[in-house]
């Protein structure tokens, strides 16, 4: 089943049916195409420019043969400065060429349509030539799908701060031409991840061969030098790309350095490191430093973030009508609320409960894996240059904040009907064109009914929240807890209020007609956070519980169960049968690493039709993999993860990194209405760090349709702004990346860190409302003295270490350190040292943490 991530309505300056092909010349030329009739009229200013019209703030005249126009500052949008000609006869299925020689002074990209006449303004050709000075010929080819007779041709040359000239000639469209093929270029045949490998982890490349037989392959250092060889090994044609590809595993090279190339039938490689996983610490502060430029509601900070600088958005401040007293679409509700804040969901301005719900659970996961796994690194305050760096929270606990503090907002206020019930998403009355800046959009902000899956991943993130931020702001935890438990209640007993595939308009539906995952999902974290019994007998009694969620297709925002089942394996708590949900996680990476193993080009993904936004689900698959590393140590899962990420970063049948800036071919025009330097010069790329959906099966955009029809899965993707089915960005495909790249980074050059010799034994002896005593016995199982001990737990929540003895005990956060005094600094090997400390309790459960390091190392 596609799950589209938005469903987006045609809209001025939006859509495009086809830009099959440009060239650019650089000088005037005749019309390009003589295969059929002109369309059309004075095309070359022979006579004036009449039938060719502008917009009020436009005078036209013809200068040099030429019609040119200065265009005044000032303007906003591209449509708000036009010239045009009405009355274009578009056949269906005729293919056409489209041809202009165009100038600007100072150079702009001008966009260029062939379109419906009225609104929606569906465009059946958009170029977005970048114009010179000198000026160039451009040509381009499209197909029309539609019979027309009153088409527009129209160049829209708005949204310049700053005056400019603009002069065009020689406007040409004739039918009767031949549809050119897209074919992308893929460049040299072997096929790696562009970015890094680990020293001491797997190493794998894919090879597109016409040979069936073995063939040899060459590693060269950065100098040419042969560093290994070897023999590829045959796997016939890939389903999911239709090419006969060849493997090659070289494992065991374990020399780092930069710069390596893989040579194999005559082709060489883009180039690679091999090294101790740095880039991947890079990508996983990058892909988190995402989220700030995704902020609503506060102006973005030049300084924190270079050329990313912007004003405010949506807060009222005109042309805005804001998010701080929004009403709701006529009919649903007579209230208004001030829903400021979160993020943009992704390119367009619409925030969404259901897709915010799982970006802010998987920020929020990563930071508590810190607290629960051996190899997860500290990500502490001052790390992602926020606004907030330095106020002694974890800045990626601060960015999560920014988000749930909006999905709080999205609740229903009490005396109102259905209170407690979570508003399905909030935006714009009708859709938007692009470029648009967020502090531009003029449009009317509308709340969306509520829904019972909205309403209940409120309540699983707030209850997630309310144990991740006990220990740094006991009331905004305590302000969450209350929300979720309020959320729980009013989905249980509005169980079927489901958000309509209908309500597209403005911004995507994102319905879901199955809500038995949420309501798993959010009993799980109710059940982790409190430790009540409804909620636990609720677990055990859903189907989900004890069924087999991991679909070959991944977890995402509408199948959300395996963020409940993952949560209960890997963060601590007592639920009855817990050791058979950790072992139903390491069943679903046992799957995912079988269907990666059979895969030609490495992918932990099991089906041949790709899905929107493949990327991201076969990210979470990898999460899933990586968790059943944490849960057994077992190296297979670890490898599965490193393994499985060479797909996202070049070893694929398009051979490119689908993450900008990594790799030296990467996606840099994701869909964005700011992020938006293909359409507007002056605005930027999108930050680096930010990964594109990836290739889409169902190819739902007209451009890729256009240039993508009959693709095979792996070739369904194209990176151009105006392919939003293939090339979005969102937030909740940037939170798995951020997830894995975290995780990979944990594992520094690929060296399995050995166990500790020691064993943690944990009581807690007794416990009363505010607090609690526990025992503490360290034995050192191995075969040498331990002569100087540090011993690290978490908490679960805003639990803290007060009185201790025969230990000096310090804490930050939930995480508490227990040192030697001088008299048991030595644990000799099968003695045992203990301690003890009294705690101060937090709302809710106390279980004993699944984690303790011993100066470093995890013990049993």
């Amino acid at each position: 089943m596609i799950r589209p991530s938005r469903r987006w309505a045609a809209s001025l300056a939006l859509t495009a049916v086809a830009t099959l092909a440009a060239s650019v010349l650089s000088a005037p030329a005749t019309n390009a195409a003589e295969e059929g009739p002109e369309q059309i009229v004075n095309g070359t200013f022979d006579n004036g420019f009449a039938p060719w019209w502008g917009t009020g703030n436009l005078t036209l005249s013809v200068v040099d043969g030429q019609l040119c126009t200065d265009v005044p500052a000032g303007t906003v949008n591209p449509w708000d400065a036009i010239i045009g000609q009405n009355d274009i006869p578009l056949v269906a299925g005729e293919t056409y060429a489209f041809s202009m020689f165009a100038t600007a002074t100072p150079p702009r990209v001008v966009r260029a349509l062939v379109q419906m006449p009225t609104d929606p303004y569906t465009a059946y050709m958009a170029a977005n030539p970048e114009v010179s000075t000198s000026g160039n010929t451009y040509t381009y080819t499209f197909t029309s799908p539609v019979d027309l007779p009153n088409a527009q041709v129209v160049f829209q040359i708005g949204g310049s701060a700053t005056a400019w000239q603009f002069c065009v000639d020689n406007v040409s469209l004739k039918g009767g031409v031949p549809p050119e093929e897209y074919v992308p270029d893929t460049g040299p045949r072997v096929r790696v991840n562009q970015v890094a490998y680990l020293t001491k982890g797997p190493k794998n490349a894919t090879v597109v061969t016409e040979a069936t037989a073995a063939l040899p392959w060459r590693l060269n250092d950065a100098s040419g030098n042969k560093v290994a060889e070897g023999q590829t090994r045959p796997r016939g044609v890939d389903a999911s790309s239709g090419q006969n590809v060849h493997s090659i595993d070289f494992s065991s090279v374990t020399r780092a350095g930069t710069g390596y190339t893989l040579v194999a039938d005559g082709e060489t490689s883009r180039p690679f490191d091999i090294g101790n996983g740095s880039p991947y610490r890079d990508l996983r502060w990058d892909a988190l430093k995402f989220y700030y430029t995704q902020r609503s509601g506060v102006a973005i900070d030049d300084a924190l973030r270079p050329g990313y600088g912007r004003p405010a958005g949506h807060v009222g401040v005109a042309p805005n009508q804001g998010d701080t007293d929004v009403p709701c679409q006529p009919g649903v509700c007579d209230y208004r609320l001030n829903v400021a804040g979160g993020w943009y969901d992704a390119g367009d301005h619409g925030k969404y409960v259901v897709n915010g719900g799982i970006s802010v659970a998987q920020l929020m996961s990563e930071f508590e894996r810190t607290k629960n796994a051996a190899t997860a690194e500290p990500l502490g305050d001052s790390t992602l240059a926020l606004p907030e760096s330095g106020n002694g929270v974890p800045d990626i606990l601060d960015e999560a904040r920014w988000e749930q503090e909006f999905l709080l907002k999205m609740q229903v206020p009490d005396g109102k009907p259905l209170a407690g019930m979570a508003h399905h998403k909030i935006h714009d009355q009708n859709w938007t064109g692009l470029p648009l800046m967020p502090h531009l959009d003029p449009q009317l902000r509308e709340l969306h009914p509520v829904s019972t899956a909205a309403t209940l991943n409120l309540a699983a993130t707030a209850a997630q929240a309310a144990r991740l931020f006990a220990p740094y702001d006991a009331a905004f935890a305590a302000r969450n807890l209350t929300a979720a438990r309020k959320a729980w209640d009013a989905a249980v007993a509005n169980p079927d209020r489901l958000a309509s595939p209908a309500d597209g308009t403005g911004g995507g539906a994102y319905n879901d007609d199955n809500v038995g995952d949420e309501f798993y999902w959010a009993a799980a974290e109710l059940y982790i956070t409190t430790g009540e019994a409804k909620y636990k007998d609720y677990i055990l009694a859903s189907p989900l519980h004890t069924s087999d969620i991991w679909r070959d297709r991944g977890f995402d925002w509408g199948a959300t169960a395996a963020l409940g089942r993952l949560d209960l394996a890997t963060v601590p708590n007592n639920l009855p049968g817990r050791a058979a949900v950790r072992d139903s996680v390491v069943q679903g990476a046992e799957k995912y690493l079988a269907t990666l193993a059979a895969h030609p080009y490495g992918i932990a993904y099991g089906v041949t039709t790709y899905d929107w936004g493949s990327n991201n689900l076969i990210l979470n698959n990898l999460v899933v993999m990586a968790a059943a590393y944490d849960i057994t140590g077992d190296r297979k899962y670890r490898d599965g993860v490193l393994q499985g990420i060479d797909y996202i970063f070049g070893r694929n049948a398009l051979n490119m990194s689908y993450v900008t800036g990594y790799g030296e071919v990467h996606s840099r025009n994701q869909h964005s209405r700011w992020y938006a330097h293909q359409l507007d010069s002056s605005l930027p790329n999108p930050p680096k760090g930010t990964l594109a959906g990836g290739p889409n099966s169902s190819i739902q955009d007209p451009l890729a349709q256009a240039k993508l029809s009959g693709c095979a899965a792996q070739f369904c993707y194209i990176d151009d702004i105006e392919s939003w089915s293939t090339n979005e960005l969102t937030i909740n495909w940037n939170s798995p990346l951020s997830w894995v790249s975290a995780f990979v980074a944990g594992q520094g050059d690929g060296t399995v860190k050995a166990p500790g010799k020691c064993k943690v034994t944990y009581t807690t002896h007794g416990s009363w409302p505010s607090g609690f005593t526990s025992q503490v016995t360290i034995k050192n199982t191995g075969t040498t003295a331990i002569d100087g001990w540090t011993l690290k737990w978490a908490f679960l929540g805003g639990q803290k270490a007060t009185q201790a003895w025969l230990t000096d005990i310090s804490q930050s956060g939930a995480t508490v350190s227990a040192k030697n005094l001088s008299h048991n600094k030595k644990i000799y090997p099968g003695s045992s040292v203990t301690f003890g400390f009294n705690g101060s309790s937090a709302p809710g459960p106390n279980p004993t943490p699944d984690l303790f390091t011993l100066n470093g190392a995890a013990c049993a």
